[in-house]
């Protein structure tokens, strides 16, 4: 079935401003995962975001403890 562009536009114009927010999100969702699948890493670059990955992640590890020591000092209090 040919899609007309022009009975879609007209559908468009039919539909609620709740139907409107929900084609709009869909169009951002299409966009995405167009952008997505056009977007390769190279090999070299794996090696430089695992790195960043890893430093980020022990930081909010480590902060995640101190907030897990605190939480512990205050059950233990109560």
């Amino acid at each position: 079935m040919p899609i007309c562009s022009e009975v879609i536009k007209q559908d468009i114009d039919r539909l609620t401003e709740e139907q409107l927010q929900q084609v709009a999100n869909f169009i951002a969702f299409l966009k995405f995962q167009s952008k997505r699948r056009h977007r390769q890493i190279e090999p070299s670059q794996l090696a430089s975001l695992a790195t960043e990955f890893a430093e980020e992640d022990r930081a909010l590890a480590e902060e995640g403890m101190n907030d897990y020591a605190t939480m512990l000092d205050l059950e233990d209090r109560q």
